[in-house]
């Protein structure tokens, strides 16, 4: 979250903010209304007490003295300042936690760097790779969902019948490459200085507060129990919407040692996401579902050392494209379609050419986001209370935290579906992934089961 102090000393550039962003600025009004008659109560607060000792010093020299009417007189006194005091710690208590609950509304301040526009249509593209020497593909690519579906690696329909709509199996070579793609990823990784983890998939609603899911976005969140958000509940649980939450947080109240620094973490999980406010766009294949592997990589850093490791994420991860030999393209989002807690994000799209889209490149197909590198400077880390200690006599601050998908299985399973699709229908699999798979260099489909083989449904 934003500082108070930050607020307070620069509201006019918060104010621009959030018109960059699209947000209305009555909250910010709001808050720092609040915030001034919270301070102006604790100042109070203070002469109160200030007032309140002196009389107790002074009724004890005057019943000493023997001057019970004056000693009367200031008991009375401080009783009024008794009563006042309660009054003003309570209204102020009152202010504590209106101010608190309105600053975990507030988006975080975009970077200066960050392009302003209004919609993913103001989006700028900084880089393309790959594009200069294509595979051959088919004369027409046919769609992964159609492919999956006839080589019999991507079953919806089973999917859709035990789970409910965005979800889905996948069967044979399907599950294998998606294994194989994981494993590789985390392989990479590895390789870059990345730290294993496993983390927990159930995340508490203090830990979706520290990296911003919550309360902004607890309609596009599974609750574990039951729809209703109450942090309180016997069941506080949530299922993980991104492998970002349990791993920024499991560093929660945490001071680390400038020595500790840069930590950088990867984590394969399942992610689990409603999308209350945009699933039904996209209503067949696994682009747009409800659940979805994904190997996340975060970075604990000095804030002086924060906007290098982004560019040096955005290639971490984009290398996991390039050895897959997978066209893609970088965005630098502009302020309209930034996250609510990011600073400055960069997006990663892969090329699959199996349908057309309106924004695809030029030869087609379409544009499929599969990570967005961003840095929250530090705005996790106070909302999770994230601390680093420069040397180890001097006052512990918060560092930044940075995250990036690394990347998302199954969309990068729809470029490899499309872009590897060969003429007869069989894909070739990419080859690096190979070594994964034993050795196996095509997917070339699997005889249905039931009696919908058959055709008829009958």
């Amino acid at each position: 979250m934003l500082s108070r102090q930050y607020l307070r000393e620069h509201p006019d550039e918060v104010r621009a903010s959030l018109d960059a962003r699209g947000y209305d600025d009555t909250d910010l009004d709001r808050i720092l209304e609040v915030d001034e008659e919270w301070r102006a109560l604790k100042s109070e607060g203070d002469d109160l007490r200030h007032e309140r000792n002196e009389v107790s010093a002074e009724i004890g020299r005057l019943k000493q003295a023997g001057d019970d009417d004056e000693a009367e007189a200031a008991i009375e006194r401080s009783q009024e300042l008794k009563g006042r005091l309660q009054e003003v710690e309570s209204r102020a208590d009152e202010l504590e936690s209106e101010l608190e609950e309105r600053l975990l509304e507030l988006p975080n301040v975009p970077h200066e760097s960050v392009p302003v526009g209004e919609t993913e249509a103001d989006n700028v593209e900084v880089d393309r790779w790959g594009f200069d020497d294509l595979r051959d593909l088919p004369d027409e690519v046919v769609p992964h969902y159609d492919l999956g579906e006839e080589l019999d690696v991507i079953d919806e329909a089973r999917g859709a019948k035990t789970t409910g709509a965005g979800f889905y199996f996948l069967k044979g070579d399907g599950a294998r490459l998606e294994h194989a793609l994981i494993q590789f990823m985390m392989d990479l990784h590895r390789e870059q200085d990345y730290v294993d983890l496993f983390p927990p998939i159930p995340v508490k609603s203090a830990s979706m507060r520290g990296t911003g899911q919550l309360p902004k976005f607890n309609e596009d969140a599974y609750r574990v129990g039951g729809d209703e958000f109450d942090e309180y509940a016997d069941d506080d649980l949530w299922l993980c919407p991104t492998a970002e939450v349990p791993v920024t947080n499991m560093y929660a109240d945490e001071i680390l040692l400038r020595e500790d620094l840069p930590l950088k973490h990867q984590a394969y999980t399942p992610n689990f996401r409603r999308e209350a406010g945009e699933h039904g766009t996209e209503t067949r294949g696994i682009v747009r579902v409800h659940q979805f592997n994904k190997v996340e990589l975060v970075n604990f850093v000095e804030p002086a050392e924060s906007y290098d490791r982004l560019e040096a994420l955005v290639d971490e991860a984009a290398e996991v494209l390039e050895r897959l030999e997978l066209p893609y393209r970088v965005l630098s989002l502009c302020t309209g379609d930034l996250t609510f807690a990011s600073a400055k994000t960069y997006d990663l799209e892969v090329w699959a050419p199996g349908t057309d889209a309106d924004d695809g490149p030029d030869r087609g197909g379409r544009w499929l986001e599969v990570s967005s590198a961003s840095n929250f400077e530090e705005f996790q880390a106070r909302r999770a209370g994230i601390r680093y200690r420069p040397e180890h006599h001097e006052s512990a601050e918060y560092l930044h935290t940075l995250n990036a998908s690394g990347t998302a299985v199954g969309r990068v399973m729809v470029a490899i579906l499309e872009y590897y699709q060969n003429d007869d229908g069989t894909v070739t699999v990419p080859e690096v992934l190979r070594p994964y798979l034993d050795g196996q260099e095509r997917i070339e489909g699997h005889e249905k089961v039931g009696e919908s083989a058959l055709g008829t449904g009958e």
